[in-house]
């Protein structure tokens, strides 16, 4: 079966499949402010063991300003999952670290699968080339990083990057894990990539409990509130998103709105968000709250009334699932590779990145409670039937599967 039409298996059939089989998952950083790939890799491999899958975590101790606190070198359980670290050497971006490359060249014989999560990273360079020399099969997970979009900022150093060894990497990778069919299309569209297989993201079960008791965690926010959950980048198009926000008239507006962005970033981006807010004349209608995660994260998600992502370029968007599998309805860009399952299911408001658009559907969700609520419902029956991690992990094994019986390593 070529990889790119593989379908989940039942959870019985894929535990026949690959009982015993162990993945090592090499990525740049656990931690979670980075957001994408370090965040999807811990659910990931949490999943992983119910469907027969033994998964470790190899990356390094970055964690922005800070540094992860672990025995380094050392395997050791965090969040459930075994996970080894090594101390950061240098570059916040390319994230360097030689010792994590020298045990990698050591022990990738000791699994059966290295999945490689992220391109232009160290980490990313180092694994693929410890497997090539060792005969082991890879996947990779682009994690959105091959889109046009993308690939078009910074484009000197990722060109350089790509000669210098992704491209070798992504040629000689078993598979090529996408998140959606978007990110797939666009991927093989332009590079001319082979051997892409979509398996999408799941969220934590925690999240489709019941919300009903749900409440802002102590962050004193005014209800109703449009929340924003996302790294502040300029990808994001949270600019945009206030530029809408502050246009609306809200003399119309029967309840006063508040708009919240939940996230941390690039320090000089995030006072250009806060400096452009003062000059919409927005005041109190826009929050900033920092950083947030765990319980105060869910709270926050259940206590929302629209979600709102305008991103310029998304290969999946795990926050947009996470708000959806809490019933909150919606409202992402054309960008989102996302949108059009969403559309389809009817969980929300796609918008292109018009400023008139998005002020439109942004004031047409805020007015039409009963429409939030049809749609979050929808959000909500759409990520129970894709987007948990036990399905997902289905997908995945019978990916690794496919790759130990095909053994495509060179080509």
């Amino acid at each position: 079966m070529p990889l790119s039409t593989l379908q989940p298996s039942t959870p019985e059939a894929a535990i026949a499949s690959v009982s015993g089989l162990s993945t090592l998952h090499v990525v740049p950083s656990v931690a979670s402010r980075y957001g994408g790939a370090s965040v999807a890799v811990v659910g990931m491999c949490r999943a992983l063991p119910a469907v027969g899958v033994d998964a470790t975590i190899a990356s390094t101790d970055a964690d922005g300003p800070l540094r992860l606190h672990s025995r380094v070198g050392e395997v050791e359980v965090r969040e459930d999952v075994p996970t080894i670290l090594f101390p950061l050497g240098w570059s916040e971006g390319f994230k360097y670290c030689r010792p994590l490359a020298a045990w990698l060249l050591d022990h990738v014989v000791d699994y059966d699968v290295i999945h490689i999560h992220a391109i232009f990273s160290h980490s990313s360079l180092a694994a693929a080339a410890a497997c090539q020399a060792r005969n082991v099969p890879y996947v990779v997970s682009p994690h959105g990083m091959l889109d046009p979009w993308s690939m078009r900022r910074g484009w000197l150093k990722k060109r350089l990057l790509w000669y210098a060894g992704v491209h070798r990497m992504m040629r000689h990778a078993a598979a090529i894990h996408y998140t959606t069919v978007a990110e797939r299309c666009l991927a093989e569209g332009s590079l001319g990539l082979r051997r892409g297989v979509v398996v999408p993201l799941g969220v934590d079960g925690i999240l489709l409990e019941d919300a009903s008791t749900a409440d802002s965690a102590g962050l004193d926010l005014p209800r109703p509130y449009i929340l924003a959950l996302a790294r502040l980048d300029p990808k994001k198009g949270l600019d945009l998103l206030l530029q809408a926000f502050g246009s609306l008239q809200w003399e119309k507006q029967a309840t006063p709105w508040t708009l919240v962005l939940a996230g941390d970033g690039n320090p000089a981006y995030k006072n250009r968000l806060k400096s452009l807010a003062n000059r919409l004349g927005l005041g109190n209608r826009v929050r900033f709250t920092g950083w947030i995660e765990g319980a105060r994260k869910r709270s926050i998600l259940r206590a929302a009334a629209l979600f709102a992502l305008p991103s310029h370029q998304e290969n999946f968007g795990i926050s947009v699932v996470e708000a959806m599998a809490c019933g909150v309805p919606v409202l992402v860009s054309s960008s989102v590779n996302l949108a059009s399952e969403i559309a389809e299911a009817g969980a929300g408001w796609i918008t292109s990145l018009e400023a008139d658009d998005l002020a439109a559907r942004l004031e047409e969700a805020m007015q039409l409670p009963e429409e939030r609520e049809r749609r979050g419902a929808a959000g909500s029956a759409l990520v129970r039937g894709r987007f948990t991690w036990p399905t997902v992990a289905n997908g995945l094994a019978d990916m690794y599967n496919a790759v130990t019986r095909t053994g495509l390593v060179l080509s």
